[in-house]
């Protein structure tokens, strides 16, 4: 029998001029569907981006470091 293992991770959301990033957990069990993740932090990146879609930077940021994306000219 293989052995569960977890991996904590980020994982980066970008929404028109800002970016985020949210912590999860990778779920590795041995089965063709590696990695999975909690339906919990399925929702945590769903709240994160409907938020930051819609400006709602105070929620977005319960969940999630949030950067603002400035244009840089060459």
């Amino acid at each position: 029998m293989t052995e569960t293992r977890t991996e904590k991770t980020i994982k980066h959301i970008h929404e028109g001029k800002y970016a985020a990033d949210v912590r999860i957990t990778l779920h590795y069990d041995g089965s063709d569907w590696d990695p999975t993740i909690d339906r919990e932090d399925v929702e945590k990146l769903d709240r994160v981006r409907f938020a930051l879609r819609h400006g709602d930077l105070a929620a977005a940021a319960k969940d999630a470091k949030i950067y603002e994306l400035l244009p840089i000219s060459a």
